[in-house]
């Protein structure tokens, strides 16, 4: 994976504010999802970060070799299989794509890829679900 050199992360990058927003939008998703207060957060707002997250992944991913896995956890531990399937199905439908052209893109990368470790990737499940905002 390739990471920022520490002499670009700080005051004087002005891609940090992002990290730190990262960190505090991830604290207070837990904790409308945990208040049961989801519906507070517009959709608008959703579709901001999914779509600032989708092409940042994809920007990221390309630029690599192996990409670094897209979700926290190992498995099903942070994101559960439901979520993550009714995200995909959504951007597929909202992009006029189907199950076909998902088959044909997800052998692009090496079968098992998504089970490497993902070095410097802090685990959400450990970091963040004890923080309280």
């Amino acid at each position: 994976m390739c990471e920022p050199s520490p002499s670009l992360i700080g005051d004087n990058d002005r891609y940090s504010d992002i990290d730190r927003a990262a960190s505090q939008i991830w604290n207070l998703t837990q904790q409308a999802i945990q208040d049961g207060e989801v519906d507070r957060i517009s959709d608008s707002a959703i579709v901001d970060l999914l779509t600032a997250s989708v092409k940042l992944y994809a920007a990221k991913a390309a630029s690599e070799s192996m990409p670094f896995r897209p979700l926290h956890g190992a498995h099903d531990e942070v994101v559960t299989p439901t979520e993550a399937l009714t995200a995909t199905i959504e951007i597929l439908r909202s992009l006029n794509l189907g199950p076909m052209e998902l088959g044909l893109w997800s052998h692009r990368k090496p079968r098992n890829y998504h089970l490497m470790e993902n070095p410097g990737v802090p685990s959400r499940s450990e970091e963040h679900t004890t923080r309280q905002p």
